[in-house]
């Protein structure tokens, strides 16, 4: 099998100052088993068009300058080799910004949104500390294991713009944001948890707004969840009074009730908990489907009709539902 492979690049082309549209140019090269698509990026400028412009610095993976799409997929350049690559997308290479339209010049992007963000959530200890402090402040390992994996970040902003909540709602704050938020909440030394919990409870803006769809723990080249960091957030609102009632926290609630119930879940008495027989009418089209589907019957959201079966192991859920269950709803 040969080491190197002929690639076609294209690579997205476009300067803020000069151009009125993007454009893709074409590049042809010979690729190495051992080449990142960094060493790609850097071929392209040295040895086809020197005006070819992307961020780059520590090349370990560290810094997170070097986020770019790449097909599609949020690629940190100095970690993915482009072998990898080349065999999912049959010799074929797109190369993107992380967001075209924060475009500024080829593959650098205006990420002020990302740090306004970022800092937002104050992701810094906040505590008045003694400016000559006679010992240092101490964290137990079980403290320090609170903080998961969410201290690795690198502020590559590539789960940012992987986020289809932040791309239809520009005022949620996203996942990288909450991610770092969890970080310095939990962290012991801290005073300013319940602020943040209180920003990222905000609707449109925090927790609630996020769609599960996973894409940012896909998109993360460090491999951190922030879903799980996100969820956490979720509980710690609701075990310290912030969590305001609202469709998103009734729905959560709805949840558990219907689990506690059922054992399964109760999908037209969620809306109907979460919403109301008011708002319950907005969803008049999906429940038609639903219906017919089999899923739901036309009596499932009256008070007085109950026919959504139990399960036959309803006593042990319930029974780990109180066990588990950290905060009361």
């Amino acid at each position: 099998m040969s080491d190197t492979r002929k690639v076609t690049i294209k690579a997205f082309r476009f300067n803020a100052e000069t151009d009125y549209l993007p454009y893709y140019k074409q590049y042809e090269m010979e690729v190495g088993k051992d080449e990142l698509i960094l060493d790609l990026l850097n071929r392209i400028k040295w040895e086809h068009d020197g005006s070819f412009s992307y961020r780059r610095s520590c090349r370990h993976g560290i810094c997170g300058a070097c986020a770019i799409k790449v097909n599609g997929r949020a690629t940190l350049a100095c970690k993915q080799n482009a072998m990898e690559l080349l065999d999912l997308f049959d010799n074929e290479l797109v190369f993107e910004p992380s967001s075209k339209k924060r475009a500024v010049k080829d593959m650098i992007i205006d990420k002020k949104d990302f740090w306004d963000k970022h800092a937002a959530v104050q992701p810094y200890v906040v505590a008045d500390i003694d400016p000559h402090p006679e010992h240092e402040t101490k964290q137990s390992i079980e403290e320090f294991n609170k903080f998961l994996d969410s201290d690795l970040c690198i502020q590559c902003g590539a789960c940012h713009y992987s986020c289809p909540a932040l791309e239809a709602n520009p005022d949620y704050l996203g996942p990288a944001a909450l991610n770092a938020a969890y970080r310095f909440t939990v962290d012991t030394r801290d005073n300013a948890g319940k602020e943040r919990l209180e920003l990222t409870a905000e609707p449109g803006v925090g927790v609630w707004d996020c769609v599960k769809c996973f894409e940012c723990a896909e998109a993360c080249p460090k491999e951190i969840n922030p879903i799980e960091k996100i969820t956490k957030l979720h509980n710690m609102q609701f075990e310290q009074g912030v969590a305001k009632s609202n469709v998103a926290t009734r729905h959560a609630e709805g949840f558990v009730r219907s689990i506690k119930k059922h054992g399964f879940l109760d999908e037209a008495d969620i809306v109907v908990y979460s919403e109301g027989y008011l708002g319950m009418y907005k969803h008049l089209k999906t429940a038609m489907k639903m219906m017919k589907a089999g899923k739901i019957h036309w009596n499932d959201g009256l008070p007085w009709v109950d026919n959504v079966p139990k399960s036959k192991n309803l006593d042990e859920i319930q029974k780990l539902i109180e066990i588990s269950q950290t905060n009361k709803l």
